[in-house]
């Protein structure tokens, strides 16, 4: 019973238990059965017809006359309390409507879910909600028909590192986007010879990804009113600085342009419009959720009060406090229209405290309980309603088209063959987000949306793609290893140098070696792609003294002291092989100069000859890190041919090398993981070159050729045309990004072992190390401590920034 029922119960109590009249009190009686079933304006109505009766009676001094009169005014009385009751039973069917706006904040909008559990446990029906930025998001979610539990369970299991930092699953990039992943440190557009930086440090599209998938059963509502529960939000015109109001659409997409915080976010583009986060105008919509129905508001409130001089300590508490300049005072006016107003006590949470979102929440629950009994005056507490959990019943998608905007710079081939599946296929909503994932991972869009529409027994795909205005760039990395020593690296890279699809990139290293790398590379999809490559590598080094077969060598040295040149080009072709395995072969000349002043005669080079050679190659690789990996498998196979030579030893013959190499990754338990690795090469055909042996030892370093790690021995200490080893690595993960580990490695190598079946007898070679890995902006920093029973010695590795 509302305050003002209560009210008028009381005051009818008064007036009709006063009376001295039997009749009345009777009639008082029967009224008082009914007060608690009836609206106030049947209050109102029953209380003016009692005023009439008393004053009639009251004015008869006649006994007669008023028995008679009250037997009259009772029936008349009765006649319209059962009237007026029909009518108001009627009325009482069209409860009052109830709006629920969500005010933004960041993470302290999980209060948001907190306010909603209770609103749950009271038994309120919310009928119209309205959000902004963070408001938006729980809001749209919760309108598409989640409970408070669903949402609190999906944003319990969101990973907010890899939202913020739009976070693209290793797999889900090619092979050449790996490397550029896992290469540089800083990458910086570079336009009119001047240096831009990024628009915002996140594109979004994990967000985006995210949204699309939990909010997949309402794909095909266009127009917000039409949700389980209408909802409507508010974003902020960027170019015109005016309030836009989102309440059609993509529901995904109009969630993220709501919550696009600027500079942390990107802008999202919907119907030409460049949208930020609707903080920056309304951040409390009550008004438009007032138009839409509501004749009741609850609003939830988690901004921020301007914060004074000693409270603006960092960058982000200062973009949030002109976010908040604009809006503050619209707010307040909104506060006082509000019918129950909640504000949560987050002030000392900031809008990144995602990692303390189960506090915040309930934050939220304590300052919704705080004004419960208004809460549930609201409900009727013979039916409270209770919000059913949404249950989505299919995961599967008939792919019947795919359509592409038209591109500049990129052909549909190329956007199809990154979705790793083709029109007319069957998939989950997992391959499709995957798919999105690779289009992203190219970096080649500044924006992409895609949206899903019926076609008969399928669906269309529809993706909407924004070009990268900016198609140069330079990169940097840093670098340190025992072999190449230190090297700083700055790469210019250039999207659609000649073509379509293609990309030329330029690394030079500097350093105590100099080398570059160039690419060239045309990516056409399921089709075949062309390339070519050009790279050189040189180093000073000890190197086993079994490398030259041909020059004398003094012998009381187990070592050569080296100069070492590869100068290598390659024209290649590659494709996709079931849309996982990258397969391809090509044309390779190689130029390899190996000179050594530890060799006793008058010519010290040992090698400077040309070999031309053919190629093939079939590669996977599914690892989600490449340093420190959790899970994921990978596999590398090639055989390579050596055709012709320059002949400088005068001893070439044509040869053959095959090699494969295979690693796995799994987590054994928490932060604990186990991966396992081995290789195996060996030559065929004619005697093989020395210098294309296989040479194994050291750590850290980039391999070219045939170098391949060995724990327990130095560099390139251990030489064959023909080897298989095995590695078995423990790490574990001691605190965030840090590593500790342990690795064993084996190894038999030699010449033609596999004619025999000694390469499956006991390891001859053996080592192991402990290390210390640290996960940096500029890539791992890593100390290993490494041994071996045949060696009298250990070794100690350092490995700083990508490996180049």
């Amino acid at each position: 019973m509302s305050l003002f029922q209560l009210y008028i119960s009381s005051s009818l109590q008064k007036i009709f238990f006063s009376s001295e009249k039997k009749g009345a009190s009777k009639v008082a009686l029967f009224f008082q059965e009914k007060i608690n079933f009836l609206p106030s304006r049947l209050f109102i109505s029953i209380w003016g017809f009692n005023f009439v009766i008393q004053s009639q009676l009251n004015r008869s001094q006649n006994p007669q006359f008023r028995t008679r009169n009250l037997v009259f005014y009772s029936a008349f009385f009765l006649f319209a309390f059962f009237f007026l009751s029909h009518t108001s039973f009627a009325q009482e069917q069209k409860r009052p409507k109830i709006g629920l706006v969500l005010s933004g904040g960041g993470a302290k909008g999980f209060a948001h879910i907190g306010v909603l559990k209770v609103l749950e446990e009271a038994g309120v029906k919310i009928d119209y909600i309205g959000g902004t930025s963070m408001g938006a998001v729980i809001g749209g979610l919760y309108a598409s028909g989640y409970n408070a539990a669903q949402i609190d369970s999906i944003f319990q299991a969101t990973d907010f590192s890899k939202l913020l930092s739009d976070y693209i699953p290793r797999s889900s990039k090619s092979f050449y986007e790996k490397r550029n992943e896992e290469l540089y440190a800083l990458v910086l557009p570079f336009s009119n010879l001047k240096l831009g930086i990024p628009q915002a440090l996140s594109k979004g599209m994990y967000n985006y990804n995210l949204l699309s998938r939990i909010t997949r059963n309402v794909n095909d509502t266009k127009e917000f009113s039409k949700l389980p529960i209408p909802f409507l939000c508010i974003a902020t015109n960027i170019e015109t600085g005016e309030e836009v109001l989102l309440n059609k659409g993509n529901l995904a997409q109009a969630m993220i342009a709501s919550s696009a915080f600027p500079s942390l976010f990107s802008p999202v583009e919907i119907d030409g419009k460049i949208l930020v986060d609707g903080g920056v105008v309304n951040n409390y919509p009550i008004e438009e959720v007032r138009k839409l129905g509501a004749d009741i508001i609850i609003g939830v409130d988690v901004q921020n009060d301007l914060l004074d001089r000693d409270q603006l300590k960092d960058a982000t508490k200062i973009l949030v406090q002109i976010t908040n300049l604009q809006s503050m005072e619209r707010m307040k006016r909104n506060i006082k229209n509000t019918d129950i107003y909640i504000k949560p006590d987050i002030t000392q949470y900031g809008v990144i405290s995602f990692d303390k979102g189960k506090e915040i929440i309930t934050k939220g629950e304590e300052a919704t309980f705080a004004v419960f009994e208004q809460i549930k005056k609201l409900v009727d507490e013979s039916n409270p309603y209770k919000k059913p959990k949404l249950i989505i019943n299919t995961d599967s998608l008939y792919i019947k088209s795919i359509n592409t905007n038209d591109l500049a710079n990129y052909t549909s081939e190329y956007v199809n063959s990154k979705l790793r599946f083709k029109p007319k296929s069957r998939i989950s909503y997992n391959d499709l987000l995957t798919g999105i994932d690779n289009i992203n991972g190219t970096q080649n869009f500044r924006a992409i949306s895609y949206s899903l529409e019926n076609n008969d027994d399928g669906v269309d795909l529809n993706l909407n793609l924004k070009e990268n205005s900016t198609k140069t760039f330079l990169k940097f990395g840093l670098h340190y290893d025992n072999l190449f020593k230190s090297g700083v690296l700055v790469n210019l890279t250039r999207k659609k140098t000649l073509f379509k699809n293609d990309l030329a990139s330029l690394d030079v290293i500097l350093g105590d070696n100099f080398r570059y790398n160039f690419d060239y590379y045309i990516e056409n999809g399921f089709n075949l792609s062309l390339g070519f490559k050009s790279n050189f590598n040189q180093f000073n080094r000890n190197i086993t003294s079994e490398i030259s077969t041909t020059a004398p060598v003094n012998p009381n040295v187990s070592t050569l002291n080296v100069d070492f040149s590869d100068l290598t080009n390659q024209i290649y072709f590659q494709s996709i092989f079931v849309q996982k395995f990258l397969i391809g072969g090509g044309l390779e000349l190689k130029y390899l100069k190996i000179k050594s002043e530890t060799l006793a005669n008058v010519d010290q080079y040992l090698d400077r000859s040309n070999y031309l050679s053919v190629f093939s190659y079939v590669k996977f690789d599914s690892f989600d890190s490449r340093y420190f990996p959790k899970k994921g498998w990978y596999f590398a196979g090639d055989i390579q041919s050596y055709l012709l030579s320059s002949n400088y030893t005068n001893n070439f013959q044509p040869f053959s090398i095959a090699k494969a190499d295979f690693g796995v990754a799994a987590t054994l338990f928490k932060n604990a993981t186990v991966k396992f690795e081995t290789d195996a090469g060996f030559s065929f055909g004619q005697d093989s070159v020395p210098f294309f042996n296989f040479i194994l030892g050291g750590f850290g370093y980039n391999p070219i050729n045939n170098f391949k790690y060995f724990y327990g021995y130095d560099f390139l200490s251990l030489t064959g045309n023909s080897y298989i080893k095995s590695t078995t690595t423990f790490d574990y993960e001691i605190f965030k990004n840090n590593h500790v580990n342990f690795s064993a490695n084996f190894a038999n190598i030699g010449n033609r072992i596999f004619e025999t079946i000694d390469w499956i007898s006991i390891p001859e070679y053996s080592g192991y190390a402990v290390g210390y890995g640290l996960e940096t902006p500029i890539g791992p920093v890593e100390i290993k401590y490494s041994w071996s029973p045949e060696q009298p010695k250990g070794f100690t590795w350092f490995s700083i920034g990508f490996i180049f």
